[in-house]
């Protein structure tokens, strides 16, 4: 190959950037000339002016920055057929022979669906703060997701503690607890709710009806969004309901997750498997997430990443019940 093209999509994450840098940089280690897609998939079908040439000086100074420098889409015209092709064209007049393609689930599918359309062979490096991919341990940008909600929930506690106040934290995670399940264990919460675990609302009233026995005088539960019982201001409303005299807060973090300076670690991440995303693409790999596994780089189709169901650790769940005690 003698051009390549690196592009975001979906919702971003921290680490995006990083990412970015470690593709264009390794590409050209190889003598092959990268381009930018500006926007995701809608900006394959846009064409010319969001095709940007990057070179190793244009990706420095962002390996700090969160979101992405090549801004983010959910295309709804690379949906259709007719969307497709005029992005098809458009990657031709480039001279584009593959794709490193930074995003999630629905980033990984369009990407399968064009290579099965066209030929157009593509990497996949997993970008979502969510770590809902199957075939990698961590995602980039969760990391640095986990470490906004804890340093929330922290303060949350101070403020918890001084009025001796109930507190329900909405983290992300609408269809896994990935983010809720870490977030409870390393801020000290006293109880999760998971979409993957039917938790009843019974067991959060005797949960609470048993503080007085405790002499808790504050309590921090984290939901998910997509719990089964609802959202943290359902579970609220719910508990106000059944419990005389209960009161409590609800706090959503919403859309501060995604954000921010990555941590280290999503650095780390990002850079590895942005280098072993074009490494697999030169060496003929093709529809194809890249992730890490026991910090070994691994190769997982497309169609386990997005298909197969990435499970929770069960001791991890265990841990949450031990600890709150």
């Amino acid at each position: 190959m003698k051009k390549i093209a690196v592009f975001t999509s979906g919702g971003d994450s921290p680490g995006m950037n990083a990412c970015i840098r470690a593709v264009v940089r390794t590409a050209i280690s190889k003598n092959v000339a990268v381009s930018g897609i500006l926007q995701g998939y809608n900006g394959m079908i846009k064409g010319a002016e969001n095709f940007i040439e990057l070179n190793s000086r244009s990706v420095g100074n962002i390996i700090q920055r969160g979101g992405t420098i090549l801004k983010s889409s959910r295309s709804k015209e690379f949906m259709t057929k007719e969307g497709r092709e005029i992005a098809y064209q458009n990657l031709k007049k480039e001279g584009i022979e593959g794709i490193i393609c930074i995003g999630g689930n629905g980033t990984f599918t369009g990407a399968e669906i064009f290579y099965n359309e066209y030929g157009i062979p593509s990497i996949g490096a997993p970008g979502t703060i969510d770590n809902d991919l199957y075939g990698t341990d961590l995602t980039i940008g969760f990391d640095t997701a986990i470490n906004t909600a804890v340093q929330a929930i922290d303060k949350i506690r101070d403020t918890a503690e001084s009025h001796g106040r109930i507190f329900f934290i909405e983290v992300m995670g609408r269809d896994t607890g990935f983010i809720a399940l870490a977030a409870t264990i390393a801020g000290g919460a006293e109880m999760v709710m998971l979409p993957e675990v039917k938790n009843d609302h019974v067991q959060l009233i005797n949960f609470f009806k048993s503080r007085s026995e405790t002499k808790k005088s504050f309590s921090i539960v984290v939901v998910a969004e997509g719990n089964f019982e609802g959202g943290a201001s359902a579970i609220s409303t719910i508990l106000n309901k059944e419990i005389p005299g209960f009161e409590s807060r609800v706090v959503i973090l919403g859309h501060i997750q995604r954000g921010g300076s990555p941590t280290t670690y999503d650095r780390v991440l990002a850079s590895k498997l942005g280098y072993g995303a074009v490494n697999a693409l030169l060496a003929g790999e093709k529809n194809k997430m890249c992730g890490l596994i026991n910090n070994q780089i691994t190769l997982t189709p497309f169609i386990d990443a997005i298909t197969k169901k990435k499970p929770l650790n069960p001791d991890l769940l265990n841990l949450v019940g031990i600890l709150n005690n």
